[in-house]
């Protein structure tokens, strides 16, 4: 698991009923089935009216990817395309075809692939570019849906705490039931502020980190294949790989090393 989005979760959340139970609040006053009914139901409807249904389902699928620990394994790569080059220069790249079915993932498969059966290496950065292009394309509407709840909610339950509002203006002859009715009406809005700042904005954020790791991943994969395709030495290659790897990772590869 992620540390760093289960920590955070929890660290938002108790830090705010902690301070609700010490201004002598308990839950009771903030679970209201109606105010939730209210901001997640119209925020998933707006949500839904902006999107299509299918990119909507697949941004909350990722969101199990986001509470999982980043499989980043750039030395891994970086030590799988270097075993590749030096295969390559001795008995040239076709006779990387015996490795394709160790090649887990799909984007490296069709690169080494199509370098096997011989394309020309500006037409393989042509090729890829394009896989890379076009799924960079519809992975980056996912976080777009985060965003989008998150700007919803807060006006969602602003809307919901005016329609309490309205209710409470029926009963203004009775001062106790006006006073617990307002109450009632400003958690429409705390559940509008809150789900968008603890946790649709922030998931948001994160998702594009993630995605942007994933693009690098690829356009590392892209530049190694070509560069064994060109010939390049496994030495250099190490290196020219090794620069895709972030300033801090790389240090503690140093330090291993």
């Amino acid at each position: 698991m992620d540390k760093s989005s289960i920590g955070g979760v929890f660290l938002a959340v108790a830090g705010i009923v902690t301070g609700l139970f010490i201004e002598g609040g308990n839950l009771g006053q903030v679970l209201q089935p109606t105010a939730a009914l209210i901001v997640f139901g119209g925020t998933m409807g707006a949500v839904l009216l902006q999107f299509p249904l299918h990119t909507v389902l697949a941004a909350f699928r990722s969101l199990a990817h986001l509470f999982a620990a980043p499989q980043k394994q750039h030395d891994h790569l970086i030590r799988q395309l270097v075993s590749f080059a030096n295969k390559a220069r001795r008995n040239g790249v076709v006779s990387l075809d015996a490795d394709l079915q160790t090649i887990q993932e799909p984007f490296l498969k069709q690169a080494v692939m199509l370098a096997v059966d011989g394309t020309d290496s500006t037409e393989l950065r042509k090729i890829m570019r394009v896989s890379i292009d076009s799924t960079a394309e519809s992975e980056e509407r996912l976080p777009l849906v985060f965003e989008s709840a998150g700007g919803f909610s807060p006006t969602i339950g602003i809307l919901g705490a005016v329609l309490g509002l309205i209710q409470v203006m029926q009963h203004l002859d009775n001062i106790q039931e006006v006073g617990r009715g307002i109450a009632v009406a400003f958690v429409a809005t705390i559940y509008g502020v809150g789900i968008a700042n603890l946790f649709f904005l922030p998931l948001a954020g994160k998702m594009r980190l993630r995605i942007h790791d994933i693009h690098q991943r690829r356009e590392m994969m892209l530049e190694g294949v070509i560069s064994i395709l060109e010939g390049m030495n496994p030495r250099m290659l190490e290196v020219k790989l090794a620069g895709f790897v972030d300033h801090s990772t790389r240090q503690q590869r140093e330090r291993a090393a």
